[in-house]
């Protein structure tokens, strides 16, 4: 292990190593819970989905520490998984089935290999100027928030208009429309929502560690006596069946008949940027970044970052990736791949807790997704709000995600926005313009040609 981590090198032990991988592990297991809430939106089998989770979130996080030597964690991304519901999801009208958007998942991380090989991952990042970064990362925010409050029954949604013809065909655009509105307190689930945000929030509060994890283990707690939690599932404690596991069920063909430039459109800008800040965000905590050295790692984890986008979609999850909780084990003293291999090892041995995990309720996990919510909230005081040319942009960068539902229209309404004000602001010669990239305007005209002619 010594040789292998280089363990004097960045002046750290086994023991240091293994608790911070230990810390990491309990601060983000909460995605074993929440993940399969949310893709089961799609129609995915949830014990499939918390098969796939683990597996998938323990191999790439193996890989992470045994190739590159960093003490960084990945597994299903939050708000990229959130999206994945939203595009595949269980209802008419959805852009795809799920089997197709994990086919797109897989093809997308394809593209990420391509373009971390070619550097030209890294000058995309460059290319979009740094509060368009943060306000992605507050949309995302605001749309799990969303996301949580409809799970955890906070948001209902509320008919206005002529009750007489509201269930007549057609007559919900004429004569009235659905409009969220508070959920009721005389529902018990929601009851037990508020009092799990109510435990996460003070448990962050106290800087107890692992605050998610033990706040959803205590709702769950709470669930029981209120008839909120359903302990059936643990008559039969067993590993996941593979009968219903979702490996190798990815629909490449069906990512075609959708349309290529759509599919690839829809998960590949979207992730792009989510992985590659939190990546490099956690690698610079760490310290990791100094140096060719540095330099030298941080591209090869990004090309594990790639392959474990399209090892999830084979696996049957979305997209998987690095997680800023990996900062935990990081600030307990993490610093050599021998952190990462212990959060991936006990990933791999969540398998065991399968029918535990499986009799989380919703309204156990939805508070967390509101926690996480907060998290990515702060990223808004990074914005420079001073300059209409960056703010407006990245105003609709935020706004727009939560109320279409969407994140890449959000993106796309950001970038577009911010290209059209600056360019006429650098017409003005004006001190408020902010560089355009090439590479801005070419996303703008893809982002144009998708919205215009596409769909």
């Amino acid at each position: 292990m010594e040789n292998f981590f280089q363990l004097k090198k960045y002046n750290t032990t086994v023991g240091t190593e293994i608790a911070a991988g230990v810390t990491t592990f309990f601060t983000m297991a909460y995605i074993l819970f929440v993940n399969p809430l949310i893709l089961s939106g799609t129609g995915m089998d949830p014990q499939a989905v918390f098969f796939a989770t683990c597996i998938g979130a323990g191999v790439v996080t193996l890989l992470m520490g045994l190739l590159v030597n960093f003490p960084i964690a990945l597994a299903p991304g939050m708000g990229l998984n959130a999206y994945f519901a939203v595009v595949a999801a269980h209802r008419p009208g959805a852009l795809m089935t799920w089997e197709t958007a994990l086919g797109a998942v897989f093809i997308s991380g394809i593209v990420f290999i391509i373009l971390t090989v070619t550097h030209i991952r890294q000058l995309l990042v460059i290319a979009v100027p740094d509060s368009l970064k943060f306000a992605i990362t507050v949309g995302i925010g605001l749309f799990i928030t969303i996301i949580g409050f409809k799970d955890g029954g906070l948001m209902s949604m509320q008919f206005i208009g002529d009750k007489a013809t509201q269930f007549t065909p057609g007559s919900f655009i004429d004569n009235g429309s659905w409009l969220p509105d508070l959920g009721s307190l005389h529902n018990t689930g929601t009851l037990l929502t508020l009092i799990g945000l109510l435990v996460i929030g003070t448990l962050m509060a106290l800087r107890v560690p692992a605050a998610i994890l033990i706040g959803i283990v205590i709702t769950t707690l709470i669930g029981i006596p209120l008839g909120v939690t359903d302990l059936s599932g643990l008559s039969h404690w067993s590993l996941p069946s593979f009968n219903h596991l979702a490996v190798g069920k990815l629909d490449l063909r069906g990512v075609f008949d959708v349309g290529l430039v759509t599919a690839l459109f829809t998960f590949t800008f979207v992730e792009l940027f989510d992985t590659f800040g939190t990546l490099v965000g956690t690698a610079t905590k760490a310290g990791l970044m100094e140096g060719e050295d540095g330099k030298r790692r941080i591209g090869r984890a990004m090309l594990v970052d790639a392959f474990g986008v399209s090892f999830g979609a084979l696996l049957g999850t979305s997209t998987i990736t690095a997680y800023i909780e990996s900062g935990s084990g990081i600030a307990a003293g993490g610093r050599t791949g021998l952190t990462a291999v212990t959060t991936g090892v006990l990933f791999i041995a969540s398998l065991l807790v399968a029918p535990l995990a499986l009799v989380i309720p919703a309204q156990a996990t939805a508070p967390a997704l509101i926690i996480v919510g907060v998290l990515m909230m702060s990223a808004v005081k990074h914005i420079d709000w001073d300059n209409i040319g960056i703010a407006l942009p990245a105003f609709l960068t935020i706004i727009t995600m939560p109320l279409t539902y969407s994140i890449s229209n959000g993106i796309a309404v950001g970038f577009t926005s911010f290209v059209i004000i600056n360019f006429f602001l650098w017409i003005a010669r004006r001190k408020e313009y902010t560089k355009i990239h090439w590479l801005m305007i070419i996303i703008v005209i893809l982002a144009v040609w998708r919205y215009g002619w596409m769909l």
